[in-house]
């Protein structure tokens, strides 16, 4: 009887658990996800769409062979879309980024293959920051008393 018991145990924790796994797909505002469910697109020519939601999900490979998503900020300039990680070395997701940059973005619904390209020219950086600021209306900031950041281009996989 204890075996029958101890194999009910198992099963019952294995159901529950696939049934956390099945709800926690998606990300949402704080909590990070798994893989991002919808309907995949192929990479827009205009990103500006983008600026009408203020996050979208993305979709990182992680070395533990789940992915993992969070939901960001993001903003266009001139057609191309940006995304920024505040705070990028107390989080795990840049990191995985640097190490593989194939991404999958989620925008209500619709899913994009892209590839991140990060950003190292202090103008290009100034000129996405202005963005962010604009569509977040955010203060501006003195460079001393900004939090760091890191930035990403989103282009096509290659």
């Amino acid at each position: 009887m204890r075996d029958a018991t101890r194999g009910y145990t198992v099963w019952a924790g294995l159901g529950v658990a696939g049934m956390l796994l099945a709800a926690c797909v998606d990300p949402d505002e704080r909590r990070p996800g798994l893989w991002l469910s919808g309907e995949e697109a192929s990479q827009p020519a205009d990103w500006s769409f983008s600026d009408a939601h203020r996050e979208i999900a993305l979709e990182v490979a992680a070395p533990h062979l789940l992915a993992h998503s969070v939901t960001i900020w993001c903003a266009s300039v001139d057609g191309a879309l940006y995304i920024g990680a505040r705070d990028p070395d107390e989080k795990r997701w840049p990191g995985w980024v640097e190490a593989n940059p194939r991404v999958r973005l989620g925008i209500e619904g619709t899913l994009y293959e892209a590839e991140l390209v990060r950003l190292t020219d202090p103008e290009a950086i100034e000129v996405v920051q202005e963005a962010y600021r604009t569509k977040y209306d955010l203060p501006p900031r003195r460079a001393q008393d900004a939090p760091p950041m890191r930035y990403w281009r989103v282009a096509p996989r290659s």
